[in-house]
């Protein structure tokens, strides 16, 4: 397998959507200082004109903008630019806030005060993610769940899951190792990156949305489908199950003392 390739910074647009001038400043001084070219939108309405007439690479997004909430630009930002990288950038902490921001379709999120070397290390390693030039595996096909990694798309019964971006590598990395245990360090360096810094709940959180919408697609079928397991493996990580019959998701708490499913 390849080395996946370093993108040439020079090339590559980040859009700064923030309102804090000391912070925008910053932000801004710090990329164009690293090779980027930076835009500064103070605004999610001048965030959302700029968008529209600049093919960005990168969103650095805060959440409280002055004019909406954050969370409607990154979802207004994730329709019309579907591989548009976006992380967010917030002082919100809780985990409801977490998995607002993920679900309005955030790759990541930094949460505030963060130091510029940090935000360039993630930055850098979403982007490496984003131009790879590394082979992508063909469809993975677990009882009735398909998982086709260059297309990018997940079916069950051959109807459309909707997956945010980093449920979907977190699918498809499990799926390319089924029955087997994947360690929690394992799924951050591949799916996030090798040297991350912050804590794992991004993990979890991003867990737990895959789980859900998966949940959901198998409630909206007409019939039973043959639908893997994802296991936790406390202490450890997770591990997705064989699929043994037409079934539906199994509820968490019978997964016993020492593993959830679901």
């Amino acid at each position: 397998m390849g080395t996946p390739a370093t993108p040439d910074r020079s090339s590559l647009r980040v859009l700064v959507v923030e309102d804090d001038t000391t912070i925008g400043h910053h932000l801004e001084t710090g990329l164009r200082g690293n090779g980027y070219t930076p835009t500064w939108s103070r605004t999610g309405t001048a965030a959302l004109t700029e968008a529209a007439r600049t093919p960005f690479d990168a969103v650095l997004l805060d959440l409280g903008l002055p004019d909406t909430d954050g969370l409607d630009i990154a979802r207004t930002l994730r329709t019309r630019f579907p591989d548009l990288l976006i992380v967010i950038l917030t002082a919100r902490t809780d985990d409801i806030d977490i998995i607002a921001g993920l679900d309005a379709g955030a790759d990541d999120y930094l949460v505030k005060p963060f130091s510029l070397t940090v935000l360039l290390a993630r930055l850098r390693a979403h982007l490496r993610r984003h131009t790879g030039s590394s082979p992508v595996p063909g469809p993975i096909r677990l009882g009735d769940l398909v998982i086709d990694p260059a297309a990018r798309r997940c079916t069950l019964q051959g109807t459309d899951v909707p997956l945010r971006p980093k449920e979907f590598d977190l699918l498809a990395l499990l799926g390319r190792h089924p029955g087997e245990a994947v360690s929690r360090e394992t799924l951050m360096a591949d799916v996030w990156d090798e040297n991350w810094f912050g804590s794992t709940k991004t993990l979890d959180v991003t867990m737990a949305g895959l789980r859900r919408r998966l949940t959901r697609a198998a409630g909206a079928l007409t019939r039973p489908c043959r639908l893997p397991r994802i296991t936790t493996l406390r202490g450890h990580g997770y591990r997705l199950e064989g699929v043994v019959g037409a079934s539906r998701p199994i509820d968490g708490s019978q997964g016993g003392s020492s593993r959830s499913a679901w």
